[in-house]
């Protein structure tokens, strides 16, 4: 009992002492540029390159210990992937008729993003410290926009149709990652640093729903991941 004692004053003493060299707490901004691509995971889906992207938002730092902080913020991203698969569409707005074909679909996402990280700082070498982090991200989709080709044969003359569409109702409203990521943070005084580090954000879960329009029995599965090169302040 009397070690348990001793060890609470202990504990109790030395608490001033770290919050007195660490901050409780830190808040700040970011942007970053995005490199994203779509992983298609349905018959006949396939791939067709990556894009770039760009973000912006808040973070904010909670300490645990002199190195090792709770990361969260949010973050508003702009994504974009390709996908080609097999669609059909009606082509006359007179009919219901559909029209089957191929799609190369470019998808434009905008989500806002809800990071819950744990980031693990060295100790300074003069004014930089280098950090790691790993984490989860929540996003919420706020709008989902594509540009589409559609090839298809009429008459035995190939043929294609052009148009920008609004397909939020194909896109799921939440997305979930994994975030893995690391840097560098330069103290250009005691309380306010520049960070910036490269992020893989690897996604976990589906964004799209429905089923294929030229065959039903065909699911509409993909996911999305991305890297980032983010640069910030924080306070």
């Amino acid at each position: 009992m009397k070690k348990r004692v001793l060890l609470a004053i202990m504990f109790l003493s030395l608490t001033p002492i770290l919050t007195a060299q660490v901050k409780p707490f830190r808040f700040g901004f970011q942007i970053a540029p995005s490199f994203s691509w779509i992983s298609p995971d349905s018959e006949g889906y396939d791939s067709d390159g990556a894009n770039m992207g760009f973000a912006w938002g808040f973070l904010s730092d909670f300490a645990l210990t002199e190195n090792y902080f709770v990361s969260t913020g949010f973050n508003m991203e702009y994504l974009s992937g390709k996908l080609n698969y097999p669609h059909a569409m009606a082509l006359d707005p007179d009919t219901s008729l559909l029209t089957p074909g191929d799609l190369a679909r470019k998808y434009r996402l905008r989500y806002l993003e809800v990071p819950l990280c744990l980031r693990m700082r060295t100790n300074k070498f003069g004014s930089v410290s280098y950090f790691g982090q790993i984490g989860f991200g929540t996003a919420f989709n706020l709008r989902a926009k594509s540009s589409d080709t559609f090839s298809y044969v009429e008459n035995n003359i190939s043929l294609t149709n052009e148009k920008d569409r609004d397909i939020k109702e194909e896109v799921r409203f939440l997305r979930e990652t994994l975030i893995i990521g690391g840097g560098i943070e330069y103290f250009i005084d005691e309380s306010t640093s520049v960070i910036a580090g490269i992020t893989f954000q690897n996604g976990l879960t589906n964004i799209l729903k429905g089923q294929n329009e030229r065959d039903p029995d065909i699911d509409q599965k993909a996911i999305l991941h991305y890297f980032t090169l983010k640069i910030g302040v924080l306070f």
